[in-house]
């Protein structure tokens, strides 16, 4: 019997083998010990895209995922947040030049509502209605990226690059841009969780009116 044989039945715990999505191609992550499946569901474990790829020159980019199911001794996950290495942000930063942050909030067409975070690096310091207008590029083309794309697909235009070099062909057009990157994507809530808010919105909203047409009432009986 091998020691991590000998080391799982002492614990006592179950080890699960923790897969990507199947949209990163259901790599395998690592092992996580549970007493019982249920405590492996919210999970999350982080990786480097270089790991995924096998491709060391994408290890500047980080990927966290999150278990929602497990099967046997596998837990599959979700994606959850992906974000540049801190090293790899401030190696972009130069004297004499703008850094230009936006913070979107999006919902893909089948209503998963993610928080997307571009970044635009110029080559020479530019004004304040240039980096306005840098700014608004970037909020407008990560919204139109997200109003015909799927959760999946919006991810996939992240992490692959596609979505940072369409904000750079635009944003060059304003002002020399040395560098689009999106510095972060955090899925914010899936679509049970945004019906539950409409659906507690909805509630209030009828107490609202409710409570309107009884002070309503009163006020014409007085």
């Amino acid at each position: 019997m091998s020691e991590r044989s000998v080391s799982r039945q002492k614990q006592g715990k179950q080890w699960y083998t923790v897969f990507s999505p199947e949209q990163f191609e259901r790599e395998e992550l690592g092992d996580t010990p549970a007493e019982e499946s249920e405590q492996v569901l919210g999970r999350t474990i982080e990786t480097t895209l270089g790991d995924l790829k096998n491709d060391a020159s994408e290890n500047n980019k980080k990927l966290t995922f999150q278990v929602d199911e497990v099967a046997g001794d596998s837990a599959y996950t979700q994606f959850d947040t992906f974000e540049l290495t801190r090293d790899y942000k401030r190696s972009l930063v130069r004297r004499g030049s703008s850094k230009i942050e936006a913070f979107v909030t999006v919902l893909t067409t089948d209503d998963y509502r993610l928080q997307v975070q571009p970044v635009a690096y110029t080559t020479k310091s530019a004004d304040h209605s240039q980096e306005k207008a840098i700014r608004r590029t970037m909020i407008d083309l990560v919204e139109e990226s997200a109003s015909d794309r799927t959760f999946s697909d919006l991810v996939d235009s992240v992490v692959e690059g596609r979505l940072s070099s369409a904000i750079y062909n635009e944003a060059k057009q304003i002002y020399p841009v040395r560098r689009v990157e999106i510095q972060k994507t955090t899925l914010e809530a899936r679509p049970d969780e945004i019906a539950a808010e409409e659906e507690t919105s909805v509630d209030v909203g009828e107490e609202d009116s409710e409570a309107t047409e009884d002070e309503e009432a009163d006020a014409d009986e007085e």
